[in-house]
């Protein structure tokens, strides 16, 4: 659902970590120029005093280094949140047809912010935007036709860097309620604050730091205390951490309210697991299911929400392409990703 945005973020971030590393390796070579080079070629020895006639200072270097990925890092941070927002409302006239199903606060925050960008059209920010956009969305909305629109731009006023409480704010005004509390269970966020920061820190300290760097970088603060290169890694390991965690929030926030309208069904529960083959047993309800079957593999109490496609079906021993179950039967199933006891299986329909 949200796989496209996500993957483009993680993108974003594995480029910033190359260049990270290019960078770090081009410093490694040039400051130990001369152990390197009595053991390579004369064109080699060439590039590097060409490279060394303008190399910049050891700490000013690693400075600009350190302003360059904290400003990328959170900009790509702060777009992910923003566009993922957009494509959540943009699904909503599906997953509730009437504009008066939505919660009272989504409506509220629709209102207001139609009513704030009229008073703003004429910044540049919004030129993009007409008079009849704005408003056409809240028309259909008030006159019950299932037809309305959700202009993500109502609901994206911020003028706050994206912390913890603010980041919670935006989604819940878009009806995305206790996003922290599931960033905090995500068992990506839960790896890297166990094993990278020995649980030192904290989703919302990890956070607060980035934005602190980010605003010291973007306003010409004097730079000291800036990161190296493995805390630079780092920083971008918790980016895709957080951004991991938030497509997988909305992704359930979908199958749930697609199980109310009647478009997903949970069809079964992962009883037992084996980490070799990956694969495991479940217990399924009366359904007919297939090899290259695209499933989610969901449980909210330890935020874990991601798709999964059936590679194999067996029962009794014997694997089969197909096959048409009884309720409560115990079928052996084999993804294409890892998984685990007590995660819930649901089919859209």
């Amino acid at each position: 659902m949200f796989q496209q945005l996500l993957q483009q973020a993680k993108d974003n971030i594995s480029t910033v970590r190359a260049i990270i590393k290019t960078n770090e390796n081009i410093r490694v070579i040039l400051l130990n120029e001369n152990k390197i080079t009595q053991t390579t070629s004369k064109d080699y020895i060439k590039i590097i005093d060409t490279l060394k006639k303008d190399i910049p200072k050891t700490k000013e270097w690693r400075i600009y280094d350190h302003c360059a990925a904290v400003t990328k890092l959170y900009a790509i941070y702060e777009n992910f949140v923003e566009d993922l927002i957009r494509d959540w409302l943009n699904l909503l006239p599906e997953l509730f047809l009437n504009y008066d199903d939505l919660e009272e606060r989504i409506r509220t925050t629709h209102q207001f912010g139609v009513g704030k960008l009229l008073l703003d059209l004429n910044k540049n920010r919004y030129e993009h935007l007409s008079i009849e956009q704005v408003i056409n969305g809240l028309y259909l909305g008030v006159n019950n036709t299932n037809k309305y629109e959700l202009l993500p731009d109502a609901f994206l006023f911020h003028e706050q860097n994206l912390r913890r409480e603010i980041l919670d704010k935006l989604l819940a005004d878009a009806g995305i309620s206790n996003a922290w509390q599931w960033i905090n269970r995500h068992e990506s966020m839960k790896k890297f604050i166990e094993e990278i920061r020995g649980g030192q820190n904290t989703a919302e300290g990890e956070l607060n730091e980035l934005i602190s760097y980010r605003n010291d970088a973007a306003h010409g603060a004097l730079i000291d205390d800036f990161l190296g290169f493995n805390a630079l890694l780092e920083l971008c390991d918790f980016v895709e951490s957080i951004c991991q965690a938030l497509a997988d929030l909305l992704t359930y926030k979908v199958i749930q309210q697609k199980e109310v309208i009647g478009e997903a069904k949970k069809i079964g529960k992962i009883t037992e697991w084996f980490q070799k083959p990956q694969a495991g047993v479940a217990q399924v309800t009366a359904i007919s299911l297939k090899t290259n079957t695209n499933l989610f593999l969901v449980n909210e109490n330890i935020a874990y929400c991601q798709p999964a496609v059936i590679q194999s079906i067996q029962i009794e021993g014997k694997t089969i392409k197909e096959l048409e179950a009884t309720q409560d039967m115990e079928i052996g199933l084999k993804f294409d990703v890892d998984a685990k006891v007590g995660l819930d299986l649901y089919l859209l329909l």
